[in-house]
């Protein structure tokens, strides 16, 4: 906050973004402005990602799989934070959970690479993908 007036006091922050577990940030801009805010923090927690410049066109999606920020790459973030950091304080149906979870996420981006190499599109799961709104309402 003293370096910003409209800043969160150290208090606040840490009351939104705890500092006893890990943080995983997922930011559609380049990571050190982000680290830049959260350096002088007490949590060291932060892992930040964002877009790195990979020179290359492609689909949106891709961009962000290039960038490791799409849904798998993040998936995989959390379930190697389970295993390598809090691995002590879970079930065993969570820890064995998290070990099929990231295998299925790192299967489904050998399916992207292979579809997007051969055709130069997402595949269907990526295209196709909406947001059911009425199934949403009901949980």
């Amino acid at each position: 906050r003293s370096a910003h007036p409209h800043g969160l006091s150290d208090n606040h922050f840490d009351s939104i973004f705890t500092t006893k577990k890990p943080v995983i940030f997922a930011f559609h801009g380049v990571p050190h402005l982000v680290e830049k805010l959260v350096y002088k923090r007490r949590g060291r927690n932060f892992y930040v990602k964002g877009y790195e410049e990979q020179g290359s066109i492609s689909t949106a999606f891709d961009m962000t799989v290039m960038n490791k920020m799409d849904r798998f790459h993040l998936v995989i973030d959390v379930c190697n934070k389970i295993e390598h950091q809090l691995f002590d304080k879970l079930s065993n149906e969570t820890k064995y959970a998290a070990v099929y979870l990231r295998q299925e996420m790192e299967s489904m981006l050998l399916m992207h690479k292979k579809i997007i190499d051969t055709n130069g599109v997402d595949m269907e799961e990526i295209s196709g993908w909406k947001w059911d709104i009425e199934d949403s309402k009901k949980k």
